[in-house]
């Protein structure tokens, strides 16, 4: 009776199988989905790392700008969800940043990609940032395209976001926060930020600073979604 006897394994082919089973591997990387997540117009996160958007400021996410009509909108909420929904249409395969450094706050600050799509150039471009000239003038070109065709923020009047964060506002939004947004938004000298409501103990000696980064709220909602917590007198 004959024997079919299977030859047995060689080194090299053995090797050859491991190569195989790395190639597979990386191939498998290499299709996955980056994972990206929006803070705000201007700050990302790309798996797991805070990327500050380089050369370009924009508006803050409690911040107010008039539209073509004169009307307060949200520009800051408006700004992020528009970068929202671009990160949401693209294939985030493709998502790679380039860093440069890092800043105070511990974010890398970095230029964007995706699907052939430069974000940093986009939100500009598309009115929804600003070139950050302090930094860079990258985006000057693309800033005064979005001007020309009045999109984006341009669309209206606005505070530019550096000023905005100093505490400067436009005449009709300190209107709108007498009448409107009556919340104190007040950070504590141990640096605890608390919020004070009409007829609370504390309300009417609480005094807001913007400079420092105390708001007005028009909502509770609004202040704990914040960071803020309610005074508990």
């Amino acid at each position: 009776m004959l024997r079919y006897c299977q030859p047995a394994m060689t080194l090299a082919s053995k090797g050859w199988l491991l190569v195989l089973v790395l190639l597979v591997i990386l191939l498998l990387l290499g299709q996955a989905s980056a994972e990206v997540r929006v803070i705000d117009a201007d700050t990302i996160v790309l798996d797991g790392m805070k990327v500050r958007l380089s050369g370009i400021d924009a508006p803050e996410t409690a911040q107010l700008c008039l539209n073509e009509k004169g009307k307060h909108y949200s520009c800051g909420l408006k700004a992020t969800q528009e970068l929202i929904k671009l990160v949401d249409s693209i294939n985030t395969k493709s998502f790679e940043c380039k860093y440069s450094g890092s800043d105070k706050y511990g974010r890398f600050i970095g230029n964007c990609w995706a699907d052939g799509i430069y974000i940093n150039a986009w939100l500009v471009k598309n009115g929804w940032a600003m070139a950050y000239r302090r930094y860079s003038n990258d985006f000057v070109e693309e800033e005064i395209e979005a001007k020309k065709k009045k999109i984006g923020i341009w669309i209206g009047t606005f505070i530019e976001p550096w000023k905005w964060r100093k505490g400067t506002r436009l005449s009709s939004e300190k209107i709108l926060i007498r009448e409107g947004c009556p919340i104190k938004g007040n950070i504590s000298s141990s640096g605890e930020k608390i919020y004070h409501v009409p007829g609370g103990q504390y309300y009417a000696g609480t005094k807001i600073t913007e400079t420092k980064g105390e708001k007005w709220f028009c909502s509770e909602k609004e202040a704990v979604s914040l960071g803020w917590r309610k005074s508990k007198k």
